[in-house]
């Protein structure tokens, strides 16, 4: 369940293309996100599906965050650029499992990003995982599990969490409904 689904396939070829472009040799990138070269070349040739933690640690040896891989190409006109975001054209991460994550953020710049969180009854991230910065989290609507460090709390519609992000979390939704919540990061990550 940990796994990014990339049904098109170009996930190996961003991440090979901009490897290449930053002039670093599998073995740089493997050394900086601190996996194998075998498992980097695997990826590469979409011959493997990354983890989401390999995934942030790939991405910010490549000096990116992870929606720089899946940013597509679709016309946005041109005085809506970097300001809006049409429903349609949300940038997504669709993790095995059925969790969705739609990027709000019109800019990845920002040192702030929104994101709309959908999963499906009984579906939960990976193990405990960390990363820079700080998070808040508010459930429109169904449960969210989440755990913090070594908190544990059940969230249900309206309510919120906040924390920072270097402290170990992980999260489920123990409900029988889809959970939908959506998240505050800064600085983005995701």
């Amino acid at each position: 369940m940990d796994d990014v689904t990339d049904p098109a396939g170009f996930l190996g070829e961003r991440m090979r293309g901009l490897r290449k472009r930053r002039g670093l040799t599998l073995a740089d990138l493997a050394g900086a996100a601190g996996l194998s070269i075998g498992y980097i070349s695997q990826l590469e040739r979409n011959l493997a599906s990354p983890s989401i933690p390999a995934l942030v640690s790939i991405a910010k040896g490549l000096g990116v965050t992870v929606q720089w891989f899946f940013a597509g190409e679709s016309p946005v006109p041109d005085a809506e650029r970097g300001y809006v975001i049409r429903r349609d054209n949300r940038l997504s991460l669709r993790y095995a499992g059925g969790i969705v994550d739609e990027l709000l953020t019109p800019k990845l710049s920002l040192q702030v990003e929104m994101i709309y969180s959908r999963m499906p009854a009984g579906t939960e991230s990976e193990k405990s995982y960390t990363h820079e910065g700080d998070e808040v989290g508010f459930v429109l609507q169904g449960q969210l599990e989440i755990w913090i460090g070594d908190r544990h709390f059940l969230l249900n519609a309206g309510d919120t969490c906040s924390y920072a992000s270097s402290e170990p979390h992980r999260y489920r939704n123990p409900g029988p409904e889809e959970a939908v919540v959506l998240w505050a990061i800064s600085p983005p990550s995701f």
